[in-house]
């Protein structure tokens, strides 16, 4: 049986913005995300693709099965007709490339998960507003994969079924967060804290975003289970 091919984007870095590498290949373009979405893609029995931000996303249509929009710098604030804080780091380019992306998933009935930077996106593509800046939110002082907050999910959700809960534990790397849903979007998951929306899903499409990030958490994440499965039972 073919696996689902998930296509997986990811963000463009200069080779002098990673330790290690001769200082001569500096000025070289790297495209980076964390090995942890391939190979949680890779362990529910997908296929990951890398999706390099220099090629045309309509090219891409015709081969996925499903969609994972990764974490990373923060989307522009104009998309959602906001200003600038001070407190972004913008990659113009791939929230042009990614908003092409998810368009095209949502015309061919591609399943879609958005994490962290990506339930942004989903977020921002379909009208919503973000958050600018929740720095408490950003746990850099533990290891990533560590536990530091609870979520409650929604009865009924995409999320409560799979993780068969309405509680999780999650870990939390994130400084800006969904402010208003856009539209058609359900509100599945808060951080009961602070009430901070945590997570999100389309009432007619495919696409889960969540705000945490699952593929570092200790064992195989259920949603990426989930996200294959639909790759596989999508409308062909």
């Amino acid at each position: 049986m073919t696996k689902p091919i998930i296509g997986l984007p990811g963000r463009r870095k200069k080779v002098a913005d990673i330790t290690g590498f001769p200082d001569q290949l500096g000025d070289v373009d790297l495209d980076v995300y964390f090995a942890g979405y391939a190979r949680e893609v890779i362990a529910a029995g997908g296929l990951p693709v890398h999706l390099p931000t220099d090629s045309d996303p309509r090219d891409f249509f015709d081969s996925l099965d499903g969609l994972v929009l990764s974490g990373g710098a923060d989307i522009v604030p104009r998309r959602y007709n906001a200003s600038p804080d001070g407190n972004g780091d913008y990659e113009e380019h791939r929230d042009d490339f990614e908003f092409a992306l998810l368009e095209g998933a949502v015309k061919r009935q591609l399943p879609v998960l958005g994490i962290c930077r990506g339930i942004q996106v989903i977020n921002v593509f379909f009208g919503g507003t973000l958050h600018q800046h929740k720095p408490e939110h950003a746990r850099y002082d533990v290891h990533p994969d560590t536990r530091v907050h609870k979520v409650h999910l929604e009865p009924g959700s995409i999320l409560s079924a799979v993780y068969g809960r309405n509680e999780l534990p999650v870990n939390s790397l994130h400084h800006q967060a969904v402010d208003q849903p856009g539209t058609d979007l359900r509100i599945t998951a808060r951080c009961p804290d602070d009430q901070v929306i945590e997570a999100v899903e389309h009432q007619r499409c495919s696409i889960v975003g969540v705000q945490w990030h699952p593929e570092m958490h200790n064992g195989n994440d259920e949603i990426f289970d989930w996200l294959v499965k639909q790759a596989e039972n999508r409308p062909k």
